[in-house]
């Protein structure tokens, strides 16, 4: 989910318009849609758990390999073998609000 704050725009009508909402309120409305689309986003990665994912692993960054599920899940693993670059199957250990970390059997 992408959340913003409407501001309105200088020459448009939208910015004319006199029952403008108060920036208290739409810094409330954005804070609880943020985290709520952290909980979706945790309780789907947490669907991944104990299930074996394929990745696409891309790049290594602070000792874990770093790639992407079909689904467009970030995951991380660590690996003494190079995983660039190459479609690897792992078991999902851990669901976090951005990714997931898996376990890679070798």
């Amino acid at each position: 989910m992408h959340i913003f704050k409407y501001s309105p725009r200088k020459g448009t009508k939208a910015a004319q318009m006199t029952e403008q909402i108060d920036g208290k309120i739409k810094e409330e409305r954005s804070r609880k849609l943020i985290e709520l689309s952290n909980q979706n986003q945790k309780e789907y990665h947490e669907k991944c758990v104990g299930k074996t994912v394929e990745i696409l692993w891309e790049e290594e960054k602070n000792g874990y390999y770093q790639g992407h599920t079909k689904n467009y899940i970030l995951a991380l693993g660590k690996s003494k073998e190079n995983l660039e670059n190459k479609m690897i199957k792992a078991k999902c250990v851990q669901a976090n609000i951005d990714s997931i970390l898996l376990e890679i059997e070798h």
